[in-house]
């Protein structure tokens, strides 16, 4: 090789190497420096990624600061609890028009002998707004003034996983990130002890599973943690017995200085998000007990939310597992104290609603399960002036058809198959307009008749309330840059207070 040629390749080897130590160096200063990993004086580590991250992400002056998602995996019937159909019940048992089945697909519903399915529920309306509620949810129809009730969301995905991925991460595909790590992303935590995500679960456990607390592409450290209703609340929480704080901390630090050295040659924000979650761990060893324990709660807030009721004497169904009623509870309670101490995003998750046989008994028992500690959770944020600040929503992947269902097998029409077409959605606090239903559905739920709503808008929506711009919360990945609403979504204006 030419002396000369190798003295200049290896000039600009040596050039770009020490540039772009520089700039990593200046980036893990940024992003590394905490609980003493690069001097005493530095932030945390996770502090530092979120502030790396989240420089300039926040686009106008937010209402939310932090959200509970109310996830109802399953789907529950809108046509029983929310939205009110006499029509429905003037045609039950008769078909529909076979223009309106002709293109469509249903997850278990046979055409040929499909019917109408009126609903044998009682409406009342509630509030000064009247918003409507069936007589399955006493306690919730109490808030009617503080609920915005969306009746016109409409999505194009019918079975239960891609439903559930769409809803939580804005698009049906795996290895996304979800709402709650969008959210993390784009304006971190408050919290120092806790997690920004949180999820807590009640029952059967949803089909979409951990893919629906994922950070997908997002650095790990944007993943929801998943807290237990019992036990440890994160496993592998405690030290083995006979390892001091001390030593831990040791160990801790060794290991830091190990990560911290290869994060420096090789620039991996993985490695970061792993150091990150190391000393997260360590400061939750004693947080995360701290929030779990109930007993500093008062007698009367206990008895409001539930976490020691009886058993309801009609338990029946999907959701009558493990005491699901009393993890139900207890979630709301903790999802409180998780916000209270700055958690971002909570999702508690009950998988119960998909009654695609005896509706009547079993959405009467799991609306029993949900409806007390929900009212209970809006009424104690209010009152701790809360709810201003805090995003409440209750939601699902779809509705259920107007049509009964007539799977071969089971006894007909006593249940509801999937619905993506027109269903129900609500939302309170967090800088919605209370007291107001928006949209509408047609004569018997079938479509949406006035002031459609993808789920991409009730995103787009969701993120305007915390200061986000959607189509400029994004993060590049293999090319491109992806986004919560994907390609579409746009804000509600008139939900906004």
């Amino acid at each position: 090789m030419n002396p000369l040629q190798s003295s200049f390749d290896n000039a600009r080897r040596s050039f770009l190497t020490s540039s772009a130590s520089g700039l990593g160096m200046a980036a893990l200063t940024s992003m590394l420096a905490g609980d003493g990993m690069l001097g005493p004086s530095k932030v945390h580590a996770e502090e530092a990624i979120r502030n790396q991250v989240t420089a300039g992400m926040q686009h106008f002056a937010p209402k939310a600061k932090s959200c509970i998602f109310l996830f109802q995996a399953g789907a529950p019937s809108h046509l029983d609890l929310f939205d009110p159909k006499p029509k429905l019940n003037e045609l039950d048992g008769k078909p529909l028009p076979a223009e309106l089945l002709e293109k469509v697909r249903f997850a278990f519903i046979k055409k040929d002998s499909a019917v109408l399915l009126g609903s044998p529920r009682r409406w009342t309306k509630h509030g000064d707004s009247g918003m409507d509620f069936s007589d399955f949810l006493p306690n919730i129809a109490t808030c009617a003034d503080d609920i915005l009730m969306i009746r016109s969301l409409h999505s194009e995905q019918f079975n239960h996983h891609p439903g559930q991925l769409l809803l939580s991460c804005g698009r049906a595909s795996f290895g996304l990130p979800t709402m709650g790590s969008w959210l993390t992303y784009g304006l971190g935590t408050e919290s120092q002890n806790l997690p920004g995500y949180v999820v807590l679960t009640s029952g059967r456990g949803s089909s979409g599973g951990t893919s629906l607390w994922s950070s997908g592409f997002l650095p790990s450290h944007y993943a929801g943690v998943l807290f237990r209703n019992q036990g440890e609340p994160v496993l592998n929480l405690a030290n083995p017995a006979g390892l001091s704080p001390e030593q831990q901390r040791r160990g801790l630090d060794a290991l830091k200085n190990l990560n911290s050295n290869r994060l420096e040659e090789t620039g991996d924000p993985e490695i970061a998000s792993r150091i990150a979650s190391y000393e997260l761990a360590f400061r939750m060893q004693s947080a995360a007990p701290e929030l779990i324990d109930l007993t500093g709660e008062s007698a009367t807030t206990q008895e409001a939310y539930g976490i020691s009721r009886a058993q309801h004497p009609e338990a029946t169904g999907r959701g009558n597992v493990a005491n699901a009623h009393l993890s139900f509870s207890r979630n709301c309670l903790l999802a409180r104290r998780m916000v209270e101490r700055g958690v971002r995003f909570v999702n508690i998750i009950y998988e119960a609603w998909d009654q695609h046989s005896t509706l009547d008994a079993d959405l009467k028992y799991n609306s029993w399960v949900v409806d007390q500690p929900i009212a209970a959770l809006l009424k104690d944020l209010k009152q701790r002036g809360l709810l201003d600040s805090t995003l409440v929503v209750w939601g699902a992947e779809f509705g259920r058809t107007p049509l009964g269902e007539n799977r071969n097998g089971r006894q007909a029409n006593t249940g509801r198959d999937h619905h993506p077409f027109a269903f129900s959605l609500w939302m309170a606090g967090g800088g919605v307009k209370g007291g107001q239903t928006y949209g509408a559905s047609d004569d018997i739920g079938w479509g949406v008749e006035r002031d459609p709503v993808h789920i991409n808008d009730f995103h787009a929506t969701m993120l305007h309330l915390f200061g986000l711009d959607h189509s400029k919360l994004t993060h590049r990945f293999q090319g491109r840059d992806f986004r919560l609403t994907d390609v579409g979504g746009k804000v509600v204006q008139p939900w906004l207070a």
